[in-house]
């Protein structure tokens, strides 16, 4: 068994811009999981930057509100949210709201640092 609390995960910046804490990775936890698990964070009026994934990924989202763009889509989206974003989609999330956005990231398989592309917004 695993037990992790969020406040004992160090948080840093993500190549997207958002705030990060990883709960669970394969390769960091040596769990049996395809799968990676991580906390968000975008403050009040900022966005993360357009980015694309190999992986497939998941945002469930626990508290605020703002703008998904996926490709050519835009849509809103607020707490208790689930987002699917295909493979090799380009993404990124506009906080709209006036507190942070706050969200899960799900990425399947999980999620390697040369598999993610990062574009200057």
């Amino acid at each position: 068994m695993l037990l992790k609390h969020l406040k004992d995960c160090e948080e840093f910046v993500a190549g997207d811009g958002s705030l990060l804490r990883e709960l669970l990775h394969p390769e960091r936890t040596g769990l049996q999981i395809r799968y990676s698990l991580a906390y968000a964070k975008v403050m009040a009026g900022e966005m993360t930057k357009p980015h694309k994934l190999k992986s497939s990924e998941v945002y469930y989202i626990t508290e605020g509100e703002g703008l998904m763009h996926i490709d050519e889509e835009s849509f809103e989206v607020n707490r208790e949210c689930a987002v699917y974003i295909p493979p090799h989609s380009t993404q990124y999330i506009e906080n709209t709201g006036d507190s942070d956005l706050k969200f899960l990231c799900i990425v399947e398989p999980a999620w390697r640092k040369e598999d993610e592309e990062v574009f200057d917004s």
